[in-house]
């Protein structure tokens, strides 16, 4: 009987070792051949997405545009039965695939947390009114005054507003220094980033999603110093904006209002409110809107594209999209 040799086994072994070698190589390659181009295939999707994403966006903001704008033609009051007031979604091409789906929101039927400072003062009668606002939410006073100090922090002011408009009469020379005149006229330079949302105090103390989401309803930030719109705020909104008002009283005018019997000026406003002691000026509350919030999404399929943006309206434009925020 015939064996092989010691060298032969050892040949024959080396060339399984060589031939094991180079399979787990080919393994790996075409492995790593395949991860890559699943990892192209998933980022050219992904791409797709968001093209396909952003033009569906637009789409979501251009027809909302035009809803405030048809709106603003049609009547003179910002109310709720306007088309703007619904949500509304764009036909897609099944039940899974929709283009876009929002809903506009009033922020000038909310109390706007910008008034609180007004021609670089501190205006004490906004504060007044967010306090009160806040205490019909359960919001604790401590956390309350640290959002309002929060929030003038965020913008210029003057230190001595009286001696401010003094000054502004007296027409002496102002040296720059603080002694001078027309110091008092200078504002303070904010000392704390200027504010967008309401996601923007989650940096205080005491401010935790749960008080967000207690004040989302009825408080916005703005741009800009606002009127409240009678036509469009909550009840609580309402009993806060005019000194003496009961929320009791608040929910019948808001349920009154609703019924059809829109207020067609602030005059008609006031006399409804049927308190003769008011001083008519002291009431910041109008009939018209010029800002409002979009909030939407564009889905397909299982996939989903969140738009959240603030635009502005005037009586001789488009709205104006003034930021927009997209996530997923």
């Amino acid at each position: 009987m015939r064996t092989d040799s010691p060298f032969a086994a050892k040949q024959r072994g080396m060339a399984v070792i060589s031939a094991l070698l180079i399979a787990a190589v080919v393994a790996v390659i075409a492995g790593g051949m395949l991860t890559r181009q699943t990892l192209f295939t998933r980022s050219l999707e992904a791409e797709q997405l968001r093209i396909q994403g952003t033009a569906r966006l637009q789409g979501g903001l251009q027809l909302s545009r035009q809803l405030l704008w048809d709106a603003r033609q049609r009547d003179p009051l910002t109310r709720f039965g306007q088309a703007w007031a619904n949500p509304f979604v764009m036909a897609g091409s099944s039940l899974a695939d929709i283009p876009f789906e929002g809903r506009l929101e009033d922020e000038q039927g909310k109390f706007n947390l910008r008034n609180l400072v007004a021609n670089e003062r501190v205006d004490q009668e906004q504060v007044r009114t967010f306090e009160r606002l806040c205490e019909q939410l359960g919001i604790a006073a401590t956390v309350r005054a640290r959002i309002v100090a929060r929030v003038i922090a965020a913008y210029p002011r003057l230190l001595n507003p009286e001696l401010a408009d003094k000054a502004a009469v007296s027409t002496a020379f102002d040296s720059g220094r603080s002694t001078s005149p027309d110091a008092p006229g200078t504002p303070l330079a904010p000392t704390r980033p200027m504010l967008r949302t309401l996601q923007d105090l989650r940096s205080i103390k005491g401010v935790t999603p749960q008080v967000l989401e207690t004040l989302a309803p009825y408080v916005t930030i703005l741009p800009a110093n606002t009127w409240l719109n009678g036509n469009t705020a909550s009840a609580p909104v309402l009993a806060a904006y005019v000194p003496g008002l009961s929320l009791q009283r608040a929910q019948a005018l808001i349920a009154e209002r609703d019924g059809g019997h829109w207020f067609i000026n602030r005059g008609d406003f006031v006399n409804r409110l049927r308190m003769p002691e008011l001083e008519m000026a002291s009431v910041k509350v109008g009939i018209t809107s010029d800002w409002f919030r979009l909030r939407g999404q564009a889905r397909s399929g299982q996939r989903r594209v969140v738009l959240d943006a603030l635009l502005q309206r005037s009586q001789d434009r488009m709205p104006q999209v003034i930021w927009s925020r997209v996530g997923v």
